[in-house]
């Protein structure tokens, strides 16, 4: 693949994985304030559903960002390595656990204190992962910005 094929894949891969973090936390927020049991449910179990369109996201995205860093010991690069990092033992360990936990409780129609701790423990790392993710968003724009400047772009 060519580098510019794999900026492009890195960039949509990245956005998507955003996008998709947000939209899970907004949804269930939205859900347990606004919405009827049913609405929760339903929430739970979309995003039940949808946790492969993150996974693929969030892998492509990894992927393709080590490929493009390769060994590189710049600073920018070093941190966006540690914040995802982070952010991938954050989902592994404690959002996809706590969506399908969440997920099934919810279709059992097991709505309780239990299902409320989960929630804001769930919560608190999407939100924690997507300050880390716009933070990589905002790191790798800021590279592709002085490379333009620098005239080092190929395309």
């Amino acid at each position: 693949m060519s580098r510019t094929n794999l900026i492009a894949l890195h960039g949509v891969a990245g956005a998507a994985a955003l996008l998709t973090i947000v939209t899970f936390w907004v949804s269930a927020l939205t859900a347990e304030l606004a919405l009827s049991t049913a609405g929760v449910v339903a929430v739970r179990t979309a995003i039940l559903y949808a946790v492969p369109v993150l996974v693929i996201a969030m892998i492509a995205a990894g992927a393709s960002g080590a490929r493009l860093a390769g060994r590189s010991k710049a600073l920018a690069i070093l941190a966006k390595r540690r914040r995802m990092a982070l952010a991938a033992a954050n989902g592994l360990l404690v959002l996809v656990p706590s969506v399908v936990f969440l997920g099934l409780r919810a279709q059992a129609g097991h709505i309780d204190a239990t299902f409320a701790i989960v929630q804001i423990v769930e919560l608190s790392a999407g939100a924690f992962n997507i300050a880390l993710l716009a933070l990589n968003m905002k790191a790798g724009m800021a590279m592709r910005a002085r490379r333009v400047r620098v005239g080092k772009v190929v395309g």
